[in-house]
Order: structure tokens, then C-alpha cells, then sequence
């Protein structure tokens, strides 16, 4: 098995040495501080793991099923706390997934299953959402993708990087496809709560008995650099699978990040925290819609959740020459071209990061490479 670079990774890779002055394209909430939790920390905490569960703090756990509405539907032994979503999905993959399985996947949607699945050996199989419809996902050619040979269904709510959101009545019946196959639903949840025009939809878990959430707090709750995420499962063999493979990879969790992260999800904290991001995002998203609609030959479906979306660049702009060029003087702009999602005509733009992303600036910038780009045409 050999996991090859993936296109956004690789991009990231090539630029993280570029020192931009401005970014376009922020993912996640503006990030707390270390201060912001040292009250809560006990200067006499032992450094070197939990000591009482290795799938994560109990109480951590509790915080977890409640965000996700999961209390009264899944139990603490349902949750096993993950480096992140990325490790959440990547330990489902890899223990459920064969050489010559198929797994159904959408596009564009976060590329992480399709990596693992190339890697294994599994058959891809892609739903393509289309931009004429709203990026909403063909719940029929997902019906007629599924086969009996079928392993596993990996899609995002709110999907990533579109915001398109699937409501309950689609999950059911994504649910009834899956099941009369016996597949197994991976849905990704890394940016549920941060929905703009209607209510959080059900977690996936709490649906299905081969249904797997995974979720972290990197994204509402700004906290990427804890790495602490989480797979929720009422498969008692897949959550012992997980544990198995973690334990010859990231092993058990690092306590810091757990319990950093119990703090933040404690339930007045979180609610908090994830009010002041989606005021903060939805300020940022109406001036997107607005710079987005009066700049020339730019387009986009804003984004029902998350913190970013696709916007359509104008006719013969390609987004990887566009991004770097972007990058370089006189605009030290960052953002991530489409084609990190299968869109090379796309640019992705991001509402997060609360005031600190200075986002005007950034948009400033990135209206004078535009008027620079077609004028080159």
C-alpha cells in the first residue's frame, strides 16, 4: 500500500513557505487562545494519558454525543476520540475497506476517502455534484451507484467544500439505499453547527446501525492544532477495530488535546463559542455575497453552511496558475484553487476566521489580480 499526494495536500505543501499578507479561503473559526483555557487547567496534571479509558476522557466523550444530539441514541462506548476527523475517517477506512470493495464517494467533497481507498486498492465510484444544481447531491445517481458489491458510502454534511447541507428526509433515504446493501455510511460532520439557513441535521450514528459520524472541534471551534476529533458508531466491533489500528499509528490520545477539548465542548462554553462563530461567519458571508455579486465575471452558490464555498472564476482563467500567480507580488493573497476538489475553474473562498483574516483586505487584493487576469486574456 502506498497513500500518493492528493492535489490539495500537495498544493499546501508548495505553498506554505509563501508568508502571504492576506488569505481568502479561511476554514475554520477564529482560534482561541492557550489563555482562554488556562483557569480550567490543573497545573498538576499528569502529561502522559488519561489513566482511565483508552478511547478518550469519559467526560469528553459525554460532550461529544451531546453536540451531536446523540445522548439519548448512542452511548460513551460508541465514541472513540481520534486525532482529528482526518484520523476518525482514516481508521474507518482502512479497517472496513478491501481491495476490489467499492466505496461511493462525491465530488466535489474532501478527498481524504478517495487517497485511502487508491491506496487500498477499492474501487471509487463518484457521484458528481453539479453547480447548476446548487451543489446538491443526486440522490438517484447515488441510488443507482449503489451495488451489491458496495462496501462503504463516504459523503460530508455540510459537504465540504460546497455547504450544501442534506436535510433528515435525504439521509433517510440515503440510509434505506445503504442498507439494502449493507454498506456502511461514513458521513463527515466537521462543520455541523455552522448551518446559515436552517437546522444542524441529524448525526449519521443515530440513524443506522453501520452509520459513522466523525466530527472534531477543529473547524466551529477554531482548535485545529489540538488534533483532537472522534468517531461515533453503535458498532461496537468497528469502534474495537479503530482502537486496534490506532494503537499502531497515534496510539492513545494526547491528553492535552482532550482535555483542552473538554473544556471547550463543556456545555455553556460551546454554546458560546459556536454562537460568536456563526455571528462571526454569517458577517463575513454577507460580504462575500456582496463582493462576490459586483465583481465582474465571478460567481458562486453561497454556501447554506460551513465556512467556505466554490466561486466560478470568470472564462479562461485556470485557478492553479491563478492561485500562484495570486500569491506572488504585488497581492501576497492566499487561497486554494479547485482544482483541489476536481474544479480547475473554481476558486475556493472562505468566511471564517473572524475579524483577525482582515477578510476586505484580502478581497481588495483579490479583485486587483482578477482585473489583472482578464486583462492578460
Amino acid at each position: 500500500m502506498k497513500v500518493k499526494i492528493h492535489t490539495l495536500f500537495q498544493y499546501l505543501l508548495e505553498t506554505t513557505q509563501a508568508n502571504p499578507e492576506a488569505m481568502v479561503g479561511f476554514s475554520l473559526a477564529e482560534s482561541p487562545r492557550l489563555g482562554d483555557f488556562l483557569d480550567d487547567l490543573d497545573p498538576d496534571l499528569a502529561l502522559d494519558w488519561n489513566n482511565r479509558d483508552f478511547s478518550g476522557l469519559p467526560e469528553l466523550k459525554e460532550h461529544v454525543l451531546r453536540q451531536a444530539g446523540l445522548t439519548d441514541l448512542c452511548k460513551p462506548a460508541d465514541v472513540l476520540i481520534t486525532a482529528g476527523a482526518a484520523e476518525a475517517n482514516y481508521l474507518a477506512i482502512m479497517q472496513l475497506l478491501q481491495p476490489e470493495d467499492e466505496i461511493v464517494i462525491e465530488t466535489p467533497g474532501w478527498p481524504q476517502a478517495e487517497v485511502l481507498a487508491k491506496a487500498i486498492g477499492a474501487k471509487i465510484v463518484k457521484i458528481t455534484r453539479q453547480e447548476s444544481e446548487n451543489w446538491c447531491l443526486p440522490l438517484d445517481q447515488l441510488a443507482d451507484a449503489i451495488t451489491p458489491r458496495t462496501r462503504m458510502i463516504f459523503l460530508s454534511n455540510p459537504n465540504n467544500p460546497t455547504g450544501d447541507v442534506l436535510a433528515r428526509e435525504e439521509l433517510e433515504q440515503i440510509v434505506q439505499m445503504a442498507d439494502r446493501v449493507g454498506a456502511w455510511l461514513l458521513v463527515d460532520e466537521v462543520y455541523a453547527g455552522l448551518e446559515w439557513d436552517g437546522p444542524r441535521a441529524p448525526s449519521i450514528a443515530g440513524m443506522y446501525p453501520r452509520g459513522i459520524t466523525t466530527g472534531s472541534v477543529s473547524k466551529g471551534l477554531g482548535l485545529q492544532g489540538l488534533r483532537t476529533g472522534w468517531i461515533i458508531c453503535p458498532d461496537a466491533g468497528l469502534i474495537r477495530d479503530a482502537v486496534i489500528l490506532r494503537e499502531n499509528a497515534s496510539e492513545i490520545m494526547n491528553i492535552m488535546g482532550e482535555v483542552i477539548a473538554e473544556i471547550a465542548l463543556r456545555p455553556e462554553r460551546y454554546a458560546q463559542a459556536m454562537a460568536k462563530a456563526r455571528s462571526e461567519g454569517q458577517a463575513n458571508l454577507a460580504r462575500m455575497n456582496d463582493w462576490v455579486a459586483a465583481e465582474e465575471g465571478l460567481s458562486w452558490v453561497s454556501p447554506r453552511a460551513g465556512l467556505i464555498g466554490l466561486a466560478r472564476l470568470p472564462e479562461g482563467i485556470d485557478s492553479d496558475p491563478f492561485a500562484r500567480f495570486l500569491l506572488a507580488d504585488p497581492y501576497r493573497t492566499f487561497l486554494l484553487p479547485g482544482s483541489a476538489y476536481d474544479q480547475p475553474n473554481h476558486i475556493r473562498l472562505g468566511v471564517g476566521g473572524g475579524a483577525a483574516v482582515n477578510l476586505d483586505e484580502g478581497l481588495t487584493r483579490l479583485s486587483a489580480g482578477l482585473r489583472a487576469a482578464r486583462a492578460a486574456l
